[in-house]
């Protein structure tokens, strides 16, 4: 039985555990910027799908190229960068420890410390999935300016937060932490050194912490590519209505999934 199983049965004395945590960030930690940045770290994909769906609806173009069939291979390419950065994602915070890697915007958290899966590979994997997935909603705007842009400054941002995490990941956890960060890349992945995750696979956790995540990636390519016809469904033929209804489909999952979020069904489930 996996260890964040036995927490979640012992519905008596789960909301103890969280309140009673001694896993959270340290207020001795003065990196200001750091903790800003991580504060608000879940904006900047707002910022990038808005700025974006703005260019696209100023150009009304799919691509920076003059030919249309390498335009469509661009956006093509967008919408495949940013679903691997999406899934990379959601694959680690699958394989992540009880008590790790959560929502919470407040500090960071760890009940122990994530070596395993992803996380043998790359020190922050939600980061390096979020750069990726960043650089592919930023390419939908048909932009290389903005998509060089976009890339370099979630790069920036995410080596900031990741440094703060550090301080607080180095207190908690000592020389567990110095041989693991030793070995282990911060935000580019090694392509060596896979061990097998700790836990398996948790699908409940996953779906309640990337769902929204990923109602974003759909909203941010279904934003990009309705701009192009300015936003005017009259301009669209009755094939292309698909895409419409397809979106349609995708919003009345997402409200699904938050109303049974509603009935305590992902309680707990950072």
């Amino acid at each position: 039985m996996r260890e964040y199983d036995v927490l979640e049965k012992s519905e008596g004395s789960l909301d103890a555990v969280f309140l009673d945590r001694t896993d959270s960030m340290p207020q001795t930690n003065t990196d200001r910027l750091g903790q800003g940045l991580f504060f608000i770290r879940g904006l900047y994909i707002y910022a990038i799908i808005i700025i974006s769906t703005a260019i696209v609806l100023t150009t009304r173009d799919a691509g920076p190229f003059e030919s249309a069939a390498l335009d469509r291979v661009w956006f093509g390419s967008a919408i495949a960068t940013a679903a691997a950065g999406a899934l990379f994602r959601a694959l680690a915070s699958g394989f992540a420890a009880y008590g790790t890697s959560g929502r919470v915007k407040r500090a960071p958290e760890a009940a122990e410390l994530n070596t395993t899966g992803f996380y043998s590979l790359v020190r922050n994997p939600l980061y390096t999935g979020r750069i990726i997935n960043y650089a592919g909603l930023a390419m939908l705007s048909g932009s290389i300016v903005f998509s060089a842009i976009a890339l370099f400054a979630s790069v920036l941002i995410y080596i900031r937060i990741s440094s703060f995490e550090a301080a607080f990941l180095q207190s908690k956890f000592g020389e567990e932490y110095d041989r693991w960060a030793a070995a282990t890349p911060m935000l580019m992945p090694r392509l060596t050194g896979w061990v097998k995750p700790k836990y398996g696979f948790w699908w409940k956790r996953m779906i309640w912490r990337e769902q929204h995540k990923l109602f974003l990636l759909a909203t941010g390519v279904f934003f990009a590519w309705f701009a192009r016809y300015g936003f005017d469904i009259a301009q669209l033929s009755s094939a292309q209505m698909i895409w419409v209804y397809a979106y349609g489909a995708i919003i009345a999952l997402r409200l699904s999934i938050s109303g049974i979020g509603l009935t305590g069904y992902f309680k707990d489930l950072r």
